[in-house]
């Protein structure tokens, strides 16, 4: 593991230095959570791609607590809310509220003003709150009063959803899961990881006290920085272009599917392939990059058709069926 004590201490960290600290991450996280690299590789690739990240798993595969984990070994602010088919639209991005004193409203900021804001079980509200996401998520400002209030700067949704129940939920529409960079599959553990899991707990390890379990920072709004600029200078071939956009178009011909990937599609597969090359080692992206964050970055944005559905076709399964089908750039 790389010494990341000197991380924090500088102004302006070298990307080598930035990426160090990413890389260290992982060990960070995975004092608190056993497994689920996958998942802490997709919140990081978002936090560099300023992209919003879907988690989709059964209750109890430790979702929250990645994200505490993560935030705070990048020294991040985070807040959680536990969305409930009750929740107001000004629970989440804050209200007017009547000061008697000044005899004026004064706007009360809502726990969407974090760096890392977890929307715990967010189908299970009604769309209108939902809905009120959707300025935050995109634009990263609330407007009250027709006055934008600007979010902070990195600024990333983690939502959750339970994947099997369908009673009491309002599943998210296609334009707002069009707005999460990713949808993250998180698995049950296995076997060894679960044993592991267990092991901690015998051994006194509290979820909520990450301190003691000796999550430290060690990366900043600094390291990330210099990441994130040095992402936007990794460099993408005209035929690595041409194979995303390739992929995209396919996923639209595919006689299983009644929605493909739209254009928007296509550009987050630029930058989620653009950031894995990155925190990869490299300065440029390849084919397998792209085929790496496919479906991650895909699989929300493509609607299967009724009939495939009943065939047994995922959409995961579907995709895989089309990376077999392109012609991959030499």
């Amino acid at each position: 593991m790389p010494d990341v004590t000197a991380f924090t201490t500088h102004d302006q960290p070298s990307a080598e230095q930035a990426r160090a600290a990413l890389a260290a991450l992982r060990h960070e996280v995975a004092k608190a959570v056993v497994g689920q690299d996958e998942t802490v590789t997709g919140l990081v690739v978002a936090l560099l791609s300023r992209g919003h990240v879907l988690m989709e798993g059964v209750p109890g595969v430790a979702k929250t607590l990645l994200v505490r984990a993560v935030s705070s070994s990048l020294s991040l602010d985070h807040k959680r809310t536990q969305f409930t088919p009750d929740l107001m639209p000004g629970d989440v991005t804050g209200s007017l509220v009547y000061d008697a004193r000044t005899a004026k409203f004064e706007f009360h900021e809502g726990p969407v003003f974090t760096n890392l804001f977890l929307a715990d079980e967010i189908n299970r509200t009604p769309p209108k709150t939902q809905a009120a996401l959707l300025e935050a998520m995109e634009e990263r400002q609330v407007s009250v009063e027709g006055r934008p209030t600007p979010l902070a700067d990195p600024f990333v949704v983690a939502a959750t959803q339970n994947p099997v129940e369908y009673e009491g939920t309002y599943p998210l529409p296609e334009a707002q899961l069009d707005r999460f960079l990713l949808k993250l599959v998180v698995p049950l553990p296995e076997r060894d990881d679960e044993v592991g899991m267990l092991t901690r707990h015998a051994d006194g390890f509290d979820p909520s006290d990450l301190e003691a379990a000796g999550v430290r920072p060690v990366a900043g709004p600094a390291e990330l920085r210099a990441a994130r600029e040095a992402v936007g200078g990794t460099r993408v071939a005209p035929e690595v272009l041409g194979y995303i956009v390739d992929v995209c178009r396919a996923t639209r011909q595919s006689p299983s599917l009644q929605l493909g990937a739209s254009p928007r599609g296509a550009t987050a597969l630029l930058r989620t392939s653009r950031a894995w090359a990155w925190l990869s080692g490299r300065d440029y992206v390849t084919p397998d990059d792209v085929k790496a964050f496919a479906k991650p970055t895909l699989r929300h944005r493509i609607a299967l058709r009724p009939e495939a559905e009943l065939e047994g076709a995922s959409a995961d399964g579907i995709l895989d069926g089309v990376l077999a089908s392109v012609p991959v750039p030499r």
